[in-house]
């Protein structure tokens, strides 16, 4: 896997085809946190939470179903980096969601692949069980005692 690259080492620069109207075809490099061959980080300009991160894979495709195994890794791998500066920084983060919006049902609005880290902490709302079932207030805390519905 490749090596990641942290804005205080330095960055390579990497060519990519670029969409004129896709925000992340069109990034500008100071906001770029880390970055590896195929992917970079960076912080979501309209954070959920402090600290709210993104991993965009550099070739514009339009979700993760799009994405080749290799991508896949260098996003998982730069989650992993992301992670660590962001406990690093603030020792308050205590959890953290991770996520990606895969069409216009599902709330996509940025049709270039990408995924959200959303760090976490106790307190941060009154009740966060369900997660990311909170798309769906009324499913979001679930009885685990029920039954279940399969396809």
């Amino acid at each position: 896997m490749s090596e990641l690259i942290n804005l205080s080492t330095g960055l390579h620069h990497v060519s990519q085809p670029t969409i004129s109207s896709c925000p992340f075809c069109r990034l500008p490099e100071h906001r770029v946190l880390l970055r590896n061959r195929l992917a970079v980080a960076l912080f979501d300009a309209y954070p959920v939470t402090s600290g709210h991160a993104l991993v965009v894979p550099l070739r514009h495709v339009e979700d993760f179903w799009g994405l080749t195994a290799e991508e896949r890794l260098a996003c998982h791998e730069l989650f992993d980096g992301l992670r660590g500066l962001i406990t690093a920084k603030d020792p308050s983060v205590t959890g953290f969601n991770l996520g990606t919006n895969a069409g216009a049902s599902a709330g996509q609005t940025v049709f270039h692949c990408h995924f959200h880290l959303i760090p976490r902490r106790d307190g941060d709302c009154e009740n966060p069980r369900g997660g990311v079932r909170h798309v769906f207030q009324d499913k979001a805390n679930y009885d685990p005692s029920a039954p279940s519905l399969s396809i």
